[in-house]
């Protein structure tokens, strides 16, 4: 059994990590999955949340917005919507996801697209919840 798998995460802005990774923390949007090496075959969607890497070299996080992980038999690469390392966000950017999740949960009500609105809802909880989890 291998020991380490690759690991590669994108974002529209940057290519924010490259490297041989242990076990990577993934909040899946139908709940939080661990991918280890040897992980069967798997696509997701991603919820806004922390993204953990735990590497050889040490243990990383990134804040994520949505967007897909694919796990497959040479690795796992997360391409998200916007994702930065925790040790980079500021309370303005937060503020501004923050923001963003308000808007959009406020058209969908405005609008009574009902199908939306929950899901806008869970979206606007969750970064709010997201800043008091890292301190901000």
């Amino acid at each position: 059994m291998a020991d380490t798998m690759q690991f590669d995460l994108v974002s529209p802005e940057r290519s924010l990590a490259s490297l041989k990774a242990t076990a990577v923390l993934i909040p899946g949007a139908e709940g939080d999955m661990t991918a280890m090496p040897m992980h069967a075959p798997t696509i997701t969607t991603l919820r806004p949340g922390l993204l953990k890497v735990e590497s050889p070299e040490g243990n990383s996080e990134y804040v994520v917005t949505g967007g897909f992980a694919e796990i497959g038999v040479e690795g796992l690469s997360v391409l998200a919507e916007k994702a930065i390392p925790t040790g980079e966000l500021t309370r303005e950017q937060l503020d501004t996801l923050i923001e963003e999740a308000r808007s959009a949960h406020q058209a969908a009500v405005d609008n009574e697209q009902h199908d939306l609105v929950s899901d806008a809802a869970k979206l606007l909880a969750d970064m709010e919840a997201l800043g008091t989890h890292i301190g901000l």
